[in-house]
């Protein structure tokens, strides 16, 4: 089945390892992959617009089933895939509701992560303002507190929406692992550090590590003063 599946992915991108990381869990080796470069603007080549016509990773193809949106994506690998490796969308309905819950809810971290981190990149020199860098990390900040608060309610060695693996892990963990991957202080952020350390060791994170970070383990340090 996994032969049947096609994916073009970037490295150390979150969208991608989180569809890459749902793949390893229900127990599809073996799929076509291809990584690209986003320095060289390979994710704006034909072979990914003939998939993606978005021009963005992750591109994936399951047979004529395409999902390039990776909560799609990982959504779509869960239902039909069901069966096969440990079921990711739990049945109690509390857990269930928290795994939803943080799943979308993470999205807002991801947005301030890059208005922070991407703030140079995506704002030309003339209109960039220090008001706007001031706010948008006072913004992540608050962010991130929120987060290592909803980490304090979490029993230790629990994952995010109990104590079973779910699609939750399989969406945020990538987004935790960039901030880590940036600086943050895993001695400011306790509980954020010790759900990533724990998860680092999960057998399906290990077989997906963005392969240009086990290259290069010394990241970026834009957030080491949060």
């Amino acid at each position: 089945m996994a032969k049947d599946m096609t994916l073009l992915w970037g490295s150390g991108s979150p969208p991608c390892w989180r569809v890459m990381i749902a793949l390893e869990e229900k127990q599809l080796q073996g799929y076509n992959q291809k990584l690209l470069s986003f320095e060289k603007a390979e994710h704006k080549s034909k072979e990914v617009l003939d998939i993606n016509p978005r021009g963005q990773l992750p591109a994936f193809k399951h047979g004529d089933n395409i999902l390039n949106e990776s909560y799609a994506a990982c959504m779509y690998l869960e239902s039909r895939f069901r069966s096969q490796g440990p079921q990711l969308i739990p049945e109690g309905q509390l857990e269930q509701a928290l795994m939803y819950q943080r799943m979308f809810e993470v999205l807002n971290l991801s947005d301030k992560l890059s208005n922070v981190i991407y703030y140079n990149y995506r704002v030309p020199e003339g209109e960039r303002h220090d008001s706007a860098i001031k706010r948008n990390k006072e913004n992540l900040a608050t962010e991130i507190k929120l987060w290592e608060g909803y980490f304090q309610k979490v029993e230790v060695g629990s994952y995010l929406a109990g104590k079973a693996f779910s699609l939750a892990d399989v969406i945020v963990f990538p987004v935790i692992a960039y901030a880590f991957r940036f600086g943050l202080s895993t001695e400011r952020y306790p509980k954020l550090g010790a759900y990533y350390n724990m998860m680092k060791d999960r057998p399906s994170v290990k077989a997906t590590w963005p392969p240009h970070w086990l290259e290069n383990p010394q990241g970026g340090d834009t957030l080491k003063e949060f």
